[in-house]
């Protein structure tokens, strides 16, 4: 089976094609991504009319590219799949509506994914997949969550956030360090020229005793520091102050994580999300994996963004484990705001 994703939650524009046997992990033919960095620098964050209107532009060229890519026809398809949510209602429905319409114009079946679900299972997309069981760190720019998988569509909740996910701690601290648009990543190339105990920030909740994470009261203390270094703040303290808040975020995720390793007698630890591409997050949960001799597993660089990959896969996934049923009703719906273990 060809199951093509697509995905519009946000601010990049992915299509893909997987294809499964029904026995062994789905494999990737092709991708294709398309991201509105360049478009929202101008405004500092997403602005979701412009990112609608751009999907809008974007899917039906990137679904012709990957169909090139993997040297087949349309007609190859036999699921159409598409990120049904959490995500921006606008582009959400741009996907969905794209790809309801393509799959009726080529009397295929649909299935709507969860976004998170798709993250969660993106690293089954790498050349080191991992197995069940395992716990999974999902830290992306508005989500940060530490789950127990048993399976597909088998997850329990062990801590989220309360306030501030991970992702949102960097592009909050990143912009009132004046740097630019997307702030994680800048944030964290200025890091590596500082020193990251430099600034004494807090690790919030690193020991309450539970798995749960909040990162508000870390980004008003970066403001606190900001404000105190004063407008003619040095290079130095600036990367000195972005490094330290690196080495705060990084902690507090890497110790949590452990701690849920520990709690739920795993020995193999998943992690997804756009944070996940962090280099000193992966080195330090490499070190302090290779420590308690636990596997991690993350998915290959170019796919720990949003992307159309991991939509097939999960859509692949699903199918192949009897947990989803396709459609060919074509009237589709969103689900902006949807918990992952509400999934159905």
């Amino acid at each position: 089976m060809n199951v093509l994703g697509i995905e519009s939650s946000c601010d990049e524009t992915g299509v893909a094609l997987v294809t499964s046997d029904g026995t062994s992990v789905p494999r990737l033919l092709a991708h294709a991504l398309h991201s509105q960095i360049d478009m929202h620098q101008a405004y500092g964050g997403v602005v979701p009319e412009l990112a609608s209107r751009d999907h809008i532009r974007r899917v039906l060229p990137l679904t012709r590219q990957v169909m090139a890519k993997a040297g087949l026809g349309l007609d190859a398809v036999d699921l159409v799949a598409f990120t049904r949510g959490p995500g921006l209602a606008g582009a959400l429905l741009v996907g969905a509506g794209v790809a309801c319409a393509l799959a009726a114009a080529l009397d295929k079946p649909t299935l709507g994914v969860h976004h998170l679900e798709g993250h969660l299972l993106s690293p089954f997309l790498s050349a080191d997949p991992p197995e069940f069981p395992f716990v999974a760190l999902l830290v992306s720019g508005g989500h940060t969550q530490l789950m127990h998988v048993a399976g597909v569509g088998d997850y329990e909740m062990l801590g989220e956030t309360i306030d501030d996910a991970a992702g949102e701690a960097f592009d909050k601290s990143a912009k009132l360090l004046g740097l630019g648009y997307p702030g994680g990543p800048a944030l964290s190339r200025m890091a590596a020229y500082g020193d990251p105990t430099a600034f004494a920030l807090p690790r919030p909740l690193l020991h309450n005793g539970n798995l749960d994470f909040s990162f508000a009261g870390l980004k008003t203390a970066v403001l606190t520091q900001v404000r105190k270094l004063g407008s003619n703040v040095c290079e130095q303290d600036r990367a000195n102050l972005a490094a330290s808040t690196q080495a705060a975020i990084v902690e507090v995720l890497v110790k949590k994580s452990m701690r849920a390793l520990k709690e739920a007698g795993a020995q193999r630890l998943v992690v997804a999300g756009g944070v996940g591409a962090n280099s000193e997050l992966r080195a330090q949960l490499n070190a302090a994996c290779q420590k308690a001799r636990v596997r991690v597993h993350y998915p290959e660089l170019d796919l720990c963004t949003d992307n159309g990959a991991m939509i097939a896969m999960a859509a692949a996934m699903r199918l192949q484990s009897g947990r989803a049923t396709p459609s060919r009703d074509y009237a589709f719906d969103v689900r902006p705001r949807w918990p992952l273990q509400s999934n159905d």
